[in-house]
């Protein structure tokens, strides 16, 4: 599991978010429904099945969206045989802290080795002029 915060410090590993992790997370969290699939999950793990029915989604609809959470990072899934040899899919949230700001985005380009040095930087007044 990899535990990491937008601030861009991945705590297992110690090492910044490039700016493809950090777009991969942002866009995870900008769904309504992802971020009812992480409100649902705050309370523990819970069966697909389980969490379709409480959040009113069909499942090939719900493991979509799990699968894009689960790529950035957000939850993870265990496969685990009942009883009677049934397969059975369980999710819950990895541990995260998401919090952005503009150091973000920067360590993120820092870490792509593109610290702007492509970019204009130069600020522009109103009329849209370089000064």
């Amino acid at each position: 599991m990899c535990k990491f915060f937008i601030t861009g410090e991945r705590t297992t590993e110690g090492a910044t978010l490039t700016s493809d992790e950090l777009l991969t997370v942002l866009s995870a969290v900008a769904n309504p429904h992802r971020m009812r699939i992480v409100a649902e999950l705050r309370h523990g793990r819970v069966h697909v099945s389980e969490l379709a029915r409480r959040l009113g989604l069909s499942r090939p609809l719900l493991y979509m969206h799990l699968d894009k959470l689960e790529k950035a990072g957000l939850v993870a899934g265990q496969l685990e045989l009942s009883q009677d040899g049934k397969a059975m899919k369980y999710f819950e949230l990895a541990p995260f802290d998401l919090r952005l700001n503009a150091e973000t985005i920067i360590s993120a380009l820092g870490e792509d080795g593109a610290e702007g040095d492509d970019m204009d930087t130069r600020e522009t007044d109103q009329e849209g002029t370089s000064r």
